[in-house]
């Protein structure tokens, strides 16, 4: 890993102004659980006055996959490409988030795993980066379930993941917030992450306002009432909703989540 990669991600960008999101007005405070439908379940939550976006979807109705470039090898590097490459394959990207920290490349810093081809290996080194402060986890993907899992927990009993994607630090472990992690914690970003939830929901958010690490935990364990929750980025983070009229575009960015749907489903 280029130990530059995570200071790339996270501080190379201008202020959080430059986000495109469009108001979001009438809408539930607070997620809710997919089933299936065409909606993307996204909608604001405020968790201890701090404002979120909250997407919700249950791995067993909904078509979850990690993306990181088309058959030219090269990464997307946007959600906007993401979208616009599914929709060349009759498909329709109904939620999009950033995935795990990169490189220079846009290529993952950590284990990666995309349609059962592992692309990059574990990365279990120690260090000052965000990625390295252990424990740090994965996110992964299999046939009907998700879930997020500490590193060494993951490569010790691997689950059946046709997707996989490494990033740090984890935020929540079996329920406590990760021990590095401290209430008095001054690094305010806009922040992203993933849960594995009660009901087996997986759960994203994102910042709307700068926040702590202590912050973005307590809201994905109090919150969301997540068991596991992972950190994926800061600063870049980015979420693509069209149901919010919302496509984050701050510059170059790595792997990614989305969820997809049938083209046909736009026609519904």
């Amino acid at each position: 890993m280029n130990c530059s990669a995570t200071a790339r991600s996270s501080g190379w960008l201008p202020n959080a102004a430059r986000r495109r999101a469009a108001a979001v007005g009438g809408l539930v405070v607070g997620f809710l659980v997919s089933t299936g439908s065409a909606s993307a379940a996204c909608a604001p939550k405020d968790f201890n006055g701090a404002k979120f976006t909250v997407c919700a979807f249950d791995p067993g109705h909904d078509d979850i996959r990690l993306f990181l470039g088309g058959p030219d090898g090269k990464p997307y590097g946007s959600l906007a490409a993401l979208a616009a490459a599914l929709k060349a394959k009759g498909e329709r990207l109904a939620f999009a988030m950033n995935a795990g920290m990169f490189g220079q490349d846009q290529f993952p810093v950590g284990l990666y795993v995309e349609d059962r081809r592992k692309l990059r290996d574990a990365d279990t080194r120690g260090g000052a980066t965000n990625f390295h402060m252990k424990p740090n986890g994965v996110f992964w993907i299999g046939d009907g379930v998700a879930g997020v899992m500490e590193t060494s927990r993951y490569l010790a009993n691997t689950p059946p993941a046709r997707y996989a994607t490494q990033s740090g630090p984890m935020l929540i472990v079996d329920g406590k917030i990760h021990p590095k992690i401290k209430p008095n914690g001054t690094s305010q970003k806009i922040r992203n992450g993933v849960g594995a939830c009660n009901g087996g929901s997986v759960v994203f958010a994102i910042a709307e306002e700068p926040v702590t690490f202590d912050a973005f935990a307590r809201l994905f364990r109090d919150g969301l009432g997540c068991q596991n929750a992972l950190f994926l980025d800061g600063s870049v983070s980015s979420l693509y909703a069209p149901e919010l009229n919302r496509d984050d575009e701050l510059g170059p960015i790595g792997p990614m989540v989305g969820v997809v749907r049938p083209e046909a489903a736009d026609k519904q």
